[in-house]
């Protein structure tokens, strides 16, 4: 089968679009059939060996850690998943990703796949609307009749984060650049601010409830979010690589966040896709042999990128 791996750490010219062996599952395991995988910032900064003590992976290295597709055969003790089951899910970190044409899964994080929207489309989905889901209301606490300020709004966490607070029942404030802020006003935000042309600290003139920051800001910046929050407020970041600002005189939490793979929680997403509750926006479609290019170019990129391997 084909695949894109990495044999060594390095730049985006580490990535070899190869024939490697099929995998076979084994107990507890599910050989999938990709219909697509995503980027995600996180497969670069392996790749660039950034992750090598939370993240040891294997050399040879198959990066995508979502992914879309159907049941091909089952490992042993596999109940409840049938072969030609649509599925998705998102994958175990330090284990081989979907940048591949077919690829394992552990049975019990894959859910089935929504049915209103195309397969390939619904790899969007797992870990970025997890993050959203699990930063908001596992983390953040957030329930109807609150302010939220979304910081970084108008990337693939952010778009599902609006509509999730939004469906909430929340006031959303978000701060997006001009080419994303349409985005995130279909999403549903209440408020858009320019981060590019004003100052969120200034614009945000009532205090919040929630601060949730997606974005890779300024040490400064980030904290002087946590003076937008009201006593006994969060401040819930996933740039885990700085500590989430808290304010303990004020009762403020800093919760820092890294997405853990749920497949019950992967369902209730589902179920919002499959209502028309929560859209899945895809901004490209690229083929499995330009994984590397795409890599060399993600700093550029706005939205979520699906990856397609050719037909099995």
């Amino acid at each position: 089968m084909k695949a894109v791996r990495f044999h060594e750490y390095g730049d985006p010219g580490v990535l070899r679009y190869e024939d490697v062996e099929q995998p076979v599952p084994g107990a507890g395991q599910v050989r999938i059939r990709v219909a697509a995988t995503t980027f995600n910032p996180i497969d670069g900064n392996i790749r660039a060996g950034y992750m090598r003590d939370p993240f040891p992976v294997v050399l040879p290295h198959t990066p995508g850690i979502d992914v879309s597709g159907t049941v091909d055969a089952l490992g042993e003790g596999v109940d409840g998943i049938e072969v030609g089951g649509e599925v998705i899910g998102f994958l175990p970190m330090v284990e081989d990703g979907a940048s591949a044409q077919y690829v394992l899964a552990p049975a019990e994080i894959l859910t089935p796949a929504p049915t209103s929207i195309p397969l390939p489309d619904a790899a969007a989905l797992p870990s970025v609307g997890l993050t959203a889901w699990q930063a908001l209301f596992d983390h953040g606490g957030l329930t109807a009749g609150q302010r939220v300020l979304i910081n970084g709004a108008g990337g693939a966490v952010g778009g599902y984060a609006v509509q999730l607070a939004k469906r909430a029942g929340a006031h959303v404030i978000a701060t997006a650049g001009p080419r994303s802020r349409e985005r995130v006003t279909t999403a549903g935000a209440d408020e858009v601010i320019d981060h590019t042309t004003t100052e969120v600290t200034a614009a945000v003139t009532e205090p919040v409830d929630v601060v949730l920051n997606l974005a890779p800001i300024d040490p400064a910046q980030l904290a002087a979010l946590v003076g937008l929050v009201r006593p006994g407020g969060v401040v819930v970041s996933t740039t885990v690589w700085m500590a989430a600002p808290a304010d303990e005189e004020r009762g403020v939490r800093g919760v820092d966040v890294f997405v853990r793979s749920d497949a019950e929680q992967l369902s209730r997403l589902v179920a919002l896709v499959d209502r028309g509750e929560l859209r899945v926006d895809v901004a490209e479609r690229v083929p499995l042999a330009q994984l590397p290019a795409l890599h060399a170019r993600a700093a550029t990129l706005s939205g979520k990128v699906i990856v397609l391997p050719p037909a099995a």
